[in-house]
């Protein structure tokens, strides 16, 4: 790679990176690829070990990834990005419409959940629980509050997966259609209920959970088993052990 095209690479960063959603790290931009993200730039500090990264966990990408990686130096790598992954990736790309991820998560009938965060307030968690949702072939997942659940943080915690599943942030009124299973202590046990593929699937903050409003709302309410004395799960598990429950994508090919 020549010092121009570094230096354009650079330059086009700068220009471009306002707008665009930041795919911080090798996976990310690997998942982003593979569901059919508009990549706008992609650059490394080490394009040969990026390389090597594809060849031994995404060969699929290989190519690509040669063609469309610009090498540029450590240092300006580090002035374009909050803090370098450990795989020396970063990349831009164009954030989905809104339109199309709405029309996604209220198209009926729907073939599974949608998962709602009620007003979350921890990125991480929130990425966390897309690349879950994304997993288990979740139709999206919506978060309420002021959270934007495209910051640059939910976008690395999801590991890119922001793109295999439809993601909005939506007021608590404009929710998609479909009966609302809210998780509380309260609740029934889910074990004793299935949920419906069409349902919305709710949490709330392992602080303050659901909020009075969705509460009122809710068609019905859920409780995860827990150990008495036990204050609350992690927003995440919380979410894997209700996917898990409701039955998430079927058994992969037997290869016959």
């Amino acid at each position: 790679m020549t010092e121009d095209e570094a230096a354009a690479a650079v330059r086009q960063w700068g220009e471009r990176a306002p707008d665009a959603v930041l795919l911080d790290g090798f996976h990310a931009l690997k998942h982003a690829l593979r569901f059919g993200a508009d990549v706008l730039l992609a650059v490394t500090s080490d394009k040969q070990a990026a390389l090597a990264l594809a060849a031994a966990l995404a060969d699929d990408l290989t190519a690509t990834l040669a063609e469309r990686l610009t090498e540029i130096p450590a240092r300006e790598l580090r002035e374009l990005v909050p803090r370098i992954h450990p795989t020396g990736v970063a990349a831009l790309a164009v954030r989905p419409g809104r339109q199309a991820n709405l029309d996604t998560l209220s198209r009926a009938p729907r073939k599974a959940p949608v998962v709602v965060l009620d007003n979350p307030r921890n990125l991480g968690n929130v990425g966390a629980v897309i690349r879950l949702a994304a997993g288990f072939g979740a139709t999206g997942v919506v978060t309420t509050g002021d959270m934007d659940p495209w910051h640059p943080n939910a976008v690395r915690a999801g590991a890119g997966l922001h793109y295999a599943t439809a993601v909005e942030r939506l007021p608590l009124p404009e929710l998609p259609p479909g009966p609302l299973y809210a998780l509380d202590p309260e609740g029934d046990d889910i074990r004793s209920l299935t949920l419906p593929d069409d349902a919305l699937i709710a949490f709330g903050s392992e602080r303050h959970g659901i909020s009075p409003e969705l509460r009122e709302r809710a068609t019905r309410l859920v409780a995860l088993p827990m150990r008495p004395q036990v204050s609350s799960y992690n927003l995440a598990t919380s979410v894997a052990m209700a996917l898990f429950h409701w039955g998430g994508p079927g058994p992969a090919p037997s290869g016959d």
